[in-house]
């Protein structure tokens, strides 16, 4: 199918926004982009009456369908707390699509999320890129798996602890990690002399993934408060040659020249959290716009459900009023986290190529007030907001939803 939405204020974010601009979209994909793009008879005109155009959000670090809301115990699938390594556990196969978030994501123009296990583990799993909209979390997929997800600091030595078992204190934790990669790369020198003498190789699903990160085929996402832990995760990189991706880094600032010069990313966040634990002390609107003025690739995370998915963008107008470059916030929910998350091949942006997941806004995003009016995801219109309703698009009936 064939559309252009028109009359509008075009925010590409990877470009100068286009006053009166048009987006055409053609079978799920962004074709055009600009001020004088040549509309097709045959296309269908939507018009946007004014309001802003801007690429669905991605969320890049989120827990949405594995810890369902309103299900208490049977929808909580996010920590698999039994082994302290869990690579071989993938967030996909927990994934429910029919949970309520996802619904709550769309009304707050958020049309993509990076699904990952809890940080009860000292190795949490696989992540998960997906669409938020869809029949089953296969039909959603954008890219799997996104990373392999760890986590230092308070959780896992609670967790194990509380077992009276390794790890119990942030040493054991970076020891069960250590550990775990020595035997990866073992794993992998057993492997490449079998295959060099054509013999037979009992494969593992754990070193596979792990040896994966080591390879750099797969970034490693490093659940991280203190920083004192950020710098151990910097420590354990360094020692093992992986790609390294900060997740929360609610005291990176402390080490932003650190992070910057490393070229190592930072997905920050939940914002709108009590200081409820010791590493939550210094929590602040504030860190976003120290980080992003220091030069670090950063996105900002609900973690929902800590913060509810809808909320993404309000993160990112708070952070604006504690001094974060308004562009840089916006870039920080749309064409930064699908980058640190290697899918900006197809979102993140407007412009031809991408897919076509795009949202009507009624104003600037960043204004509290704004809505999300009308919500396509690969060209399909999912969300729409009027007279006060709200209504979302059936999947298991696409028909009635196809443009």
């Amino acid at each position: 199918m064939k559309f252009a939405i028109t009359s509008g204020y075009v925010v590409p974010v990877d470009g100068d926004p286009i006053d009166g601009g048009t987006v055409l979209i053609e079978n799920g994909k962004i074709v055009a982009v600009g001020r004088d793009v040549a509309v097709p008879d045959d296309a269908t005109v939507v018009d946007a009456a004014g309001g802003w155009v801007l690429p669905g959000f991605v969320e890049a670090h989120g827990h949405l369908g594995v810890h369902e809301e309103a299900e208490g115990w049977a929808g909580q699938d996010t920590n698999e707390m039994t082994d302290p390594n869990g690579a071989r556990l993938r967030a996909l196969d927990a994934i429910n699509p029919a949970d309520l978030a996802f619904a709550d994501a769309l009304s707050g123009g958020v049309t993509t999320a990076v699904i990952k296990p809890g940080s009860g583990n000292p190795i949490g799993g696989q992540t998960v890129a997906i669409k938020c909209w869809g029949r089953t979390v296969d039909e959603m997929l954008l890219k799997e798996p996104a990373s392999v997800k760890s986590a230092l600091g308070e959780n896992p030595k609670r967790v194990y602890g509380d077992q009276k078992k390794l790890p119990s204190t942030r040493q054991g934790v970076a020891a069960v990690i250590r550990d775990a990669f020595m035997k990866a790369q073992d794993y992998r020198a057993r492997r490449a002399a079998a295959a060099a003498e054509d013999k037979p190789f009992d494969r593992d699903a754990t070193m596979e993934i792990l040896t994966q990160v080591l390879d750099g085929d797969l970034p490693w996402c490093q659940h991280t408060h203190r920083a004192d832990d950020i710098a151990t995760a910097l420590r354990l990189a360094d020692e093992f040659g992986y790609r390294l991706i900060i997740n929360h880094g609610t005291e990176g600032h402390l080490l932003a020249d650190a992070l910057a010069a490393r070229n190592v990313p930072v997905i920050i966040g939940p914002l709108f959290t009590t200081r409820s634990k010791v590493e939550l002390r210094q929590r602040s609107l504030r860190n976003p716009g120290i980080l992003a003025r220091a030069g670090v690739e950063l996105a900002i995370t609900t973690d929902h459900p800590v913060v509810p998915i809808h909320f993404l963008v309000h993160q990112a107008t708070l952070a604006v009023k504690e001094g974060m470059d308004p562009a840089e916030a916006l870039r920080s929910i749309t064409l930064n986290p699908a980058r640190i998350m290697g899918v900006d091949d197809r979102v993140g942006a407007l412009k031809p190529g991408l897919d076509a997941d795009v949202v009507i806004w009624s104003g600037d995003p960043l204004d509290v007030m704004s809505r999300a009016l009308r919500v396509f995801v690969d060209g399909r219109e999912v969300y729409t907001y009027a007279d006060g309703e709200q209504i979302v698009a059936d999947p298991y009936y696409r028909e009635s939803s196809d443009r």
